[in-house]
């Protein structure tokens, strides 16, 4: 059973030099082999397991300052976690169907918390070697001696040893090393762990915060490996959760106190009241007692599983409420009673067990060799029963349970390549690298039913349990579990938490608030502010025509042409269409006016018709005039087409109906015109003008001149008709419905049309308006002209110029004010002749033959 992957001794002896001198610049003691001061486990057996952990601590008193000899046992988590080791491997060799007729032993060593020495006590395990000396002439040239690592705690000293280590493919498997960055296995080929990565804390982390709607948070990590890679995993998914750090620091329990300092000075400016601490437990003890020098209270805590399970940290009540994640509480039938046999302790002949029972009770077996004065001695006798620590309460056995998965899968490899049954096949030949391949693929259930595998990375499944401190009556805090994270379940399912606002009630404090800017209500939407992250900006209200209906909306969405942002801004309501109708006034008084117009019309039509044989009604063509009654009777009806909603029918009807009424209009006050101008060159000796320009000349010309505006309104309603049209445009809140032209060619020509037949008619009244006659008709028409012309010339800047209906209804005047000029001007002289003074409306007056 020996290795197939050997190091150059060169390069060990180089190796180890560098280590020595490395641990000298740190003012680092490593102790040598033989020292009786480095408490070593070992037993024998047919395979070892190798076991790191640091039972000492090299630093103390929180300085950059190292000790010349290790520190008295004081990290009683780690001296428990060896004690798990040894119980698990006394399961195994005690059980008939893992390994039988096979013993597994085992070889411990002491890192003392250094790196360094966490990495030359791999290389003894891995050389078969104790501790290495640099001045030895082949220290590391012996066979492989264990089959496998298990350690170290924290993340890294882990990253040294399996990078060391890595090469020859001895499986490392660490129960508490959690950086994601150890899930890379171009780096570290041999690195398992049944403990997950950070990876998905950190991202377990973010989501929390952002359950319970934190948007603005502190930072704290540990600077280290753990610390540095966690934070950035949190840092990349709070961002993409919407989630801003205020601020981000790091320190390490070395650092100078005016470099923590630094770091309460920031607590202290910030405006975030909760902060996530990434930070191991000696390095959050430490910010506790600075947090509770400064009296820093107030603060929602929410912790990485490096702290949030350790009872001794919140003394002062400073972390009262906190929240985090932690390793799922498990049990391990036997195991506390094993650890709790203080036989089994004193059995060890390495000082430990002295070591411990004065650390665990604060007293000293030699009082000549006791530095405190007033330290009483030990008896080994004190009553462990009664003891108020963390060796006893247990609350590290989720731990401990890592461990005991860590020792079995190892066992179950060896049982696979070892063929075992009842017996196993001693003659297989072992390699590391055969090992670790069955340690990825392996895959069984523990006595208590738990689910061990690694997956590609070497990674166990991730799984945690949201715990929250809440403090008791009694001044006790209880770790209470209130939720679960599962990473193997769909990101919307990972996370799931019990009623919030219990926890909070059980807190007995509100839900803390921690934003850089309150919620934009429904109705506004977020600005930035310059300079600042984005979770911090203005809310600025909606513009018309724009809402938005959800909170903290980054965008306005514009609403529908037919809808239109209502008061608050937050919803669209549908725009109230707006057309000249019946029912509002100014439609109720241009429908009495044109009905006016059109009863007025009717009733001198009726006075001609009665008077039809009288002089004044026969002296200019009374066929025109009864012609023109008719046309103006069609100009007044024509502008009610103009009032309604528009339809199809009466898009095309009101502006085809206008053009051709008025052309009829004009065509018969044209003729009447041209009748005058005749009627008195006829007058004139030797002119027969009359003869060519008869009854039948004047329909005719009636008939052409109206049947080419007809022929216009029909190309207009061929090529591009009028038609109901909504503007969106004229008014922002409402809906104007129109009657779209179509083609603007068309609506012009007919405009255009009607105002050349206007002025010519205009030119020839003028031209007559001084002919000799008792009653000149040409005045009158060149009133009326006048008039028309004035209206229709206002009109254009008019229609123009006006909104909505509002054009319509100039239309509707226009065409009313035109009748009413013709008919007023035309007739009504006219009718106060017929009337009022008939004695006027005789042949001989009409002649101008009166005396």
């Amino acid at each position: 059973m020996t290795s197939t992957h050997k190091f150059p001794a060169w390069g060990w002896a180089v190796f180890c030099i560098l280590l020595v001198g490395s641990e000298q610049a740190q003012q680092t003691v490593c102790w040598q082999r033989g020292d009786p001061e480095i408490p070593q486990l070992f037993k024998d057996g047919d395979f070892i397991l190798g076991g790191v952990f640091s039972f000492h601590s090299s630093w103390k008193d929180r300085r950059e300052t190292y000790t010349t000899k290790p520190l008295p046992l004081e990290c009683t988590r780690d001296f428990q976690t060896a004690q798990a080791m040894i119980f698990v491997i006394e399961e195994i060799n005690n059980s008939t169907e893992l390994l039988p007729g096979i013993s597994l032993g085992y070889k411990m060593y002491d890192s003392c918390g250094s790196i360094a020495r966490s990495v030359r006590v791999a290389l003894a395990l891995a050389n078969g070697n104790e501790v290495v000396s640099a001045q030895s002439e082949s220290p590391c040239t012996r066979p492989t001696y264990v089959q496998a690592i298990i350690g170290e705690t924290s993340s890294s000293p882990s990253m040294a040893i399996a990078s060391v280590i890595g090469p020859f493919y001895i499986p490392v498997i660490s129960h508490y090393a959690t950086c994601a960055c150890l899930s890379d296995k171009t780096k570290y080929p041999s690195f398992l762990r049944t403990i997950p990565s950070d990876y998905y804390q950190s991202r377990a982390l973010a989501q929390l915060v952002k359950h319970f709607g934190w948007t603005w948070v502190g930072a704290i990590r540990t600077n280290d490996d753990y610390g540095n890679s966690g934070m950035a995993t949190f840092t990349e998914t709070a961002q993409q959760l919407g989630i801003c750090l205020e601020y981000s620091v790091s320190f390490f329990r070395t650092d100078p106190p005016n470099k923590i300092r630094k770091t309460i000075d920031i607590v202290k400016a910030s405006t975030s009241k909760v902060i996530v601490a990434f930070l191991s437990s000696l390095d959050m003890e430490i910010l506790v007692y600075k947090l509770f020098d400064h009296n820093l209270t107030g603060y929602q805590w929410i912790g990485s599983e490096g702290w949030i399970f350790d009872t001794e940290i919140n003394r002062h009540h400073i972390l009262d409420g906190a929240i985090g994640l932690s390793i799922p509480k498990a049990f391990v039938n036997g195991m506390r009673e094993f650890m709790l046999d203080v036989r089994t302790v004193s059995s060890w002949d390495t000082g430990l067990f002295t070591e411990l029972w004065e650390t665990l009770f604060d007293c000293n077996f030699n009082q000549s060799n006791s530095s405190a004065e007033n330290q009483r001695e030990c008896t080994g006798h004190e009553d462990l029963s009664k003891l108020q620590h963390s060796f006893i309460d247990m609350s590290l056995m989720a731990l401990f349970n890592n461990v005991y998965k860590g020792v079995y899968a190892v066992a179950h490899a060896l049982h696979n390549i070892l063929s075992c049954n009842e017996t196993c096949n001693y003659k297989v030949q072992l390699d590391p690298f055969t090992i670790l391949q069955h340690i990825r693929k392996i895959h069984f259930n523990t006595k208590e039913g738990d689910d061990v595998y690694f997956n590609e990375n070497g990674d166990p499944p991730a799984k945690y349990e949201i715990i929250n401190w809440q403090p008791t009556e009694k001044g006790i805090v209880d770790f209470v579990t209130v939720g679960l994270y599962d990473a193997s379940l769909p990101v919307d399912k990972q996370l799931m938490l019990q009623n919030t606002s219990l926890i909070w009630a059980q807190n007995s404090k509100q839900v803390p608030v921690s934003v850089c800017s309150e919620k934009c209500s429904p109705g506004t939407r977020k600005v930035l502010q310059k300079g600042k992250p984005v979770c911090c900006y203005d809310c600025i209200r909606c513009a018309e025509g724009e809402m938005s209906n959800t909170t903290d909306s980054i965008t306005c969405v514009r609403c529908h042409p037919e809808f239109w942002s209502n008061d608050r801004r937050d919803a669209c309501v549908k725009k109230e269409s707006e057309f000249l109708s019946y029912e509002e006034i100014m439609g109720a008084l241009l429908t009495a006016a044109s009905l006016f117009g059109t009863c007025m019309t009717a009733v001198v039509a009726l006075i001609f018709f009665r008077h039809r044989k009288t002089p004044i009604v026969r002296a200019n063509n009374s066929e025109l005039s009864f012609l023109l009654l008719f046309s103006l009777t069609l100009c007044f009806l024509c502008s009610l087409t103009f009032i309604g909603q528009p339809s199809e029918w009466s898009c095309m009807l009101r502006h085809t109906a206008f053009g051709i009424t008025f052309v009829l209009c004009i065509s018969c006050v044209l003729g009447k015109t041209m009748v005058v101008l005749m009627a008195f060159r006829a007058s004139l000796p030797g002119s027969n003008v009359m003869k060519w320009f008869g009854p039948t000349q004047q329909r005719l010309s009636v008939l052409v001149f109206t049947l080419i505006q007809v022929v216009i309104c029909i190309l207009w309603l061929t090529m591009s008709p009028p038609f109901p049209f909504k503007n969106f445009k004229v008014i922002k809140d409402k809906i104007i419905l129109e009657c779209a032209l179509g083609s603007t060619l068309g609506f012009w020509a007919v405009l255009g049309y009607i105002g050349v037949l206007a002025t010519f008619c205009f030119l020839l009244a003028f031209l007559a308006r001084k002919l000799p006659d008792n009653f000149n008709e040409a005045k009158f028409i060149t009133f009326s002209m006048l008039i028309f012309c004035a209206v229709w010339i206002t009109f254009i800047p008019a229609y123009v110029s006006s909104p909505g209906k509002f054009s319509v209804a100039v239309e509707i005047f226009a065409i009313l004010a035109s009748s009413f000029g013709l008919l007023i001007c035309i007739f009504i002289p006219k009718c106060y002749i017929i009337i009022l003074r008939p004695e006027r409306n005789t042949k001989r007056h009409m002649m101008g033959k009166v005396a």
